[in-house]
């Protein structure tokens, strides 16, 4: 039985925070955003791109979901300070003191974790901080995006703003919840070295990882 644990509005819209068992879930508008059952594609994207770095590396994680990726970062050994650039209250503050915070050990805790409240879109026009690793997990992907404006993020403007923030031997890692070969083909334009990385899911076709240096 699914049981709506809280209804909010967002800057996107509706959002709704429910559990089906011993699962949560997060829908926007009335489309499913993400849950907690896996996250596999969510750990990757963080684990693969701490794993091309020197320890003590800097991160960016885009998009606080339900934590997966966050806990994935503090628990490699290479990372040290994370920031966590989430543009929606509802979404920190249920992982900072709600249901969502059992997912991930209350990682929003950890002193080197640092949250930022802000559309990622327009945090990076202004910032001047550099990263030695961008982990973005923004939307559903270059190619489907629920939130107008989210898709500036994948095009070559947003794609300019994300090379200006890595440090040299940096490393851009993208996830996404379905193929974007056009968004391959912009990041071959910018980076030597292009990983595309399909992870199967259970129902659907494979998620999709890029790390780009």
């Amino acid at each position: 039985m699914v049981e709506v644990l809280e209804t909010v509005a967002g800057h996107g819209g509706e959002l709704v925070l429910r559990q089906d068992g011993d699962a949560f879930e997060v829908i926007e508008n009335g489309v499913f955003l993400m849950d907690t059952r896996g996250g596999e594609s969510e750990r990757l994207l963080v684990n693969g791109a701490a794993d091309r770095l020197a320890p003590g590396a800097r991160m960016l994680i885009g998009g606080l979901g339900v934590g997966f990726s966050l806990r994935a970062a503090l628990d490699h050994p290479d990372v040290g300070e994370v920031v966590v650039v989430e543009r929606e209250p509802a979404v920190i503050a249920w992982n900072r003191t709600g249901p969502l915070r059992t997912v991930h050990s209350d990682a929003l805790a950890d002193p080197r974790v640092t949250v930022v409240e802000a559309d990622l879109v327009t945090w990076l026009r202004s910032t001047g901080e550099a990263f030695d690793a961008l982990c973005l997990d923004i939307d559903n992907g270059p190619e489907w995006t629920v939130t107008e404006g989210n898709a500036e993020l994948y095009a070559p403007t947003g794609l300019g703003r994300l090379v200006r923030l890595l440090r040299p031997g940096g490393v851009l890692a993208v996830w996404s919840a379905g193929a974007a070969p056009a968004f391959t083909e912009r990041l071959r334009e910018r980076f030597a070295s292009v990983e595309v990385v399909p992870v199967p899911v259970p129902r659907g076709e494979p998620d999709v990882v890029w790390f780009a240096r």
